[in-house]
């Protein structure tokens, strides 16, 4: 009895500093997405499609070369600060940190020379545009700077310092590059604008995340004091579990960026311009995952190292359910309105996403869902299987990519990349119930998703009849939400748990209480 109560007391208490971590997340990742949004309109509408489409691909080739130099240590961090502090061995964590410094600085630079003299090379011989090659040697120059800046971002949320973590990497990097792209246009730089307002924005952001590390947790740059065998087996433990995941990550980005670079290689620039009008808004619905990973992945590695696994699948469920209800809505939106959106963000120039909007958005939503089965395979250590998981999915979606986009395009990339994600969080979602025997589901999603068909209907039958604008997306979206918030009030679809963390908020924002007669277990 004693032990379910504080097992009860335990989840209460994290899932309110999941939920208050959330809106520190939600902040940032709202700010992040209007200034990246705003930084990547003002190159479209400033410089056209080709030149965007030229930043985005010189994104996608630089963040390749970042991943393989980061050797996967960033997770590394991330996971064994968070398992290390559990069992307070401030060591170690000096370790693991002074470890990752080293070999990241040297793989960095190794990683930097060798895209600067490779540059001209793949901008000819592969993608056919002497444009690139001046983009792929700014980038390749301040590869160390991203790799450096990551190392002290995982040391920061693995501290659970949320609040931090979500200003230098949301809201003050897109600024900054925002801020210095609007100047070195006002100077009349041109299309250089674009290339030093990337790379100067990075250079002042590492030395800002430098400095906070340094005054929040000073303890980490300390040399730790441990024996020479506690410090190897700190290393090997680390480099085991880091490396399958600078492959994780290296598919994770290929995997992502695989339209783009099918896409540069059977059509041209503009395409893959139009194209990357369409997945930065797809990805929005990635925000909802992340108000909650970034402080749910080291509770949770927290408390699997004390074995309090009653915990963890309690958690698991609760958030599960709370992205399946807050993403839902925001995807039939895309799915209805996907035209109007593009419009609304880019321009006319590229309403030729629309459909490739659908698509990624369908994909995009399913896979978020089984977002916290992935978290639950980080927790375990099964970076391995995460690993062959992507490499497969990647292959997968490459072969479609091949398949379908000589003839279809960007919708033919599109598709193959919703259907990958579909079967990804599939495979995902029956791992984490082979290993952990957690499944991040809760009955009561089924019903929130057959309550959505009301809303969702009579969305589509006033989509016939009036005519589509900003005013009347606005207020048909406005409608549809509103009446969806109702009907999930009224049917009693949320449980106590979702009134406790309701209750938690408006008590903090006005003092007063929800009261809710619906509520069930």
């Amino acid at each position: 009895m004693v032990m379910e109560k504080n097992n009860k007391q335990g989840f209460n208490h994290s899932l309110k500093r999941i939920a208050k971590t959330s809106f520190i997340v939600f902040t940032g990742i709202i700010l992040s997405k209007i200034l990246a949004y705003l930084y990547r309109i003002v190159i479209a509408r400033d410089f056209g499609p080709e030149i965007y489409g030229i930043f985005s691909l010189a994104v996608v080739l630089a963040g390749v070369f970042s991943i393989f130099a980061s050797l996967g240590l960033d997770e590394g961090i991330l996971r064994f600060v968070s398992f290390y502090r559990g069992k307070n061995e401030k060591n170690k964590i000096q370790q693991v940190i002074r470890f990752s410094l080293k070999i990241m600085f040297f793989t960095s630079i190794f990683s930097g020379l060798i895209l600067f003299f490779l540059s001209g090379a793949i901008s000819k011989e592969v993608f056919h545009n002497n444009n690139l090659i001046i983009f792929l040697k700014w980038f390749s120059l301040f590869i160390p700077v991203f790799i450096i800046s990551g190392i002290f971002w995982s040391a920061l949320k693995a501290y659970e310092e949320i609040g931090w973590y979500s200003f230098l990497s949301y809201i003050l990097q897109n600024f900054l590059q925002l801020a210095v792209l609007l100047f070195l246009i006002f100077l009349n730089f041109k299309e250089k604008s674009v290339v030093f307002s990337y790379t100067i924005g990075f250079l002042i952001l590492f030395v800002v995340s430098f400095l906070v590390c340094k005054y929040k947790i000073p303890e980490i740059f300390h040399k730790p004091r441990i024996n020479i065998k506690t410090r190897k087996e700190v290393n090997k433990e680390l480099f085991a579990y880091s490396w399958p995941m600078m492959f994780m990550g290296a598919m994770l980005s290929i995997y992502t960026w695989i339209d783009s670079l099918t896409i540069g290689y059977f059509k041209d620039m503009s395409q893959i311009g139009i194209y990357n009008a369409a997945v930065p808004i797809a990805t929005f619905l990635g925000l909802v995952p992340a108000l909650f990973i970034s402080l749910f992945f080291p509770l949770v590695t927290k408390e699997f190292s004390r074995k309090n696994f009653k915990l963890i699948k309690d958690l698991s469920q609760q958030i599960g359910k709370w992205i399946f209800i807050l993403n839902l809505p925001l995807v039939i939106i895309l799915v209805f309105f996907p035209g109007a959106v593009i419009n609304l963000l880019f321009g006319q120039g590229f309403m030729g996403a629309a459909g490739a909007l659908r698509f990624l958005a369908i994909g995009t939503f399913f896979f978020s869902i089984f977002s916290v089965s992935n978290t639950l395979l980080s927790m375990v250590g099964k970076s391995k299987t995460i690993l062959v998981n992507i490499i497969v999915i990647s292959i997968i979606n490459l072969l479609l990519n091949i398949i379908l986009v000589p003839k279809y395009g960007i919708e033919g990339a599109a598709f193959s990349t919703m259907l990958s994600y579909i079967l990804w969080g599939l495979i995902t979602l029956f791992q984490a119930r082979k290993y952990t025997s957690i499944v991040p589901l809760k009955r009561k999603m089924f019903r929130v998703f057959f309550i959505m068909i009301i809303p969702a209907s009579i969305l589509f039958l006033i989509k016939q009849f009036i005519p589509i604008n900003l005013f009347t997306m606005l207020v048909q979206g406005t409608l549809f939400l509103l009446l969806y918030l109702i009907l999930i009030l009224a049917t009693g679809c949320l449980d106590k748990n979702d009134i406790m963390i309701l209750n938690f908020i408006k008590k903090r924002v006005t003092g007063t209480k929800i009261i809710n007669r619906n509520i069930t277990t």
